[in-house]
């Protein structure tokens, strides 16, 4: 093969790239901008919370009762080799609903010192929101669980209201667990 073939069919096999070459939209063209977070349910609220306010997502382990705490307090886990402090956030705050045991998981806080397991009523994975769907203005319930919400996403016709773990772990009511 001589250098002019070799040549003319690298021009011909550049040319045939540019054939199907479609351009990248413009900085004019509007992209719609998304919010991913973690969806569960606490009864028939619907939450969603940032992936950076949760370390993991487990399924409820076996515990070993604490005496002489409140009942939402359902005591603490050995999760390879720690302990993880449980708590039921649907009995925190109030609202309690049957949920068959095979549903139920453990959403796991790690801020700083903060090793905490949150048992919620279902998961359902990383939920996406057009951030243009987002109200700061809701409407919540349970008044209790309005003290760690702040706004919602509207997908549908279902409402998720963005979960707060920081305003949660920073309540003084959260740490008053003695019965």
């Amino acid at each position: 093969m001589s250098n002019t073939s070799s040549f003319d069919y690298l021009q011909s096999l550049g040319a045939r790239c540019r054939e199907g070459f479609t351009a990248l939209p413009s900085a004019r063209d509007k992209l719609a901008i998304t919010w991913s977070g973690v969806g569960f349910r606490l009864g028939d609220q619907y939450c969603v919370t940032a992936m950076d306010d949760i370390a993991e997502v487990l399924t409820e382990p076996a515990v070993t009762r604490l005496p002489g705490v409140k009942p939402w307090v359902k005591g603490v886990a050995n999760v390879r080799g720690r302990l993880l402090p449980l708590v039921d956030l649907t009995a925190f705050i109030g609202e309690r609903i049957a949920v068959e045991q095979r549903h139920r998981r453990v959403l796991v806080i790690e801020k700083g010192e903060i090793y905490l397991g949150l048992i919620v009523d279902d998961v359902f994975g990383m939920q996406h929101f057009n951030a243009e769907t987002y109200r700061l203005d809701c409407d919540v319930k349970d008044t209790h669980l309005a003290n760690y919400v702040q706004g919602a996403y509207q997908h549908g016709q279902r409402q998720w209201l963005v979960f707060r773990p920081v305003q949660l772990i920073e309540d003084d009511n959260f740490y008053t667990v003695a019965a």
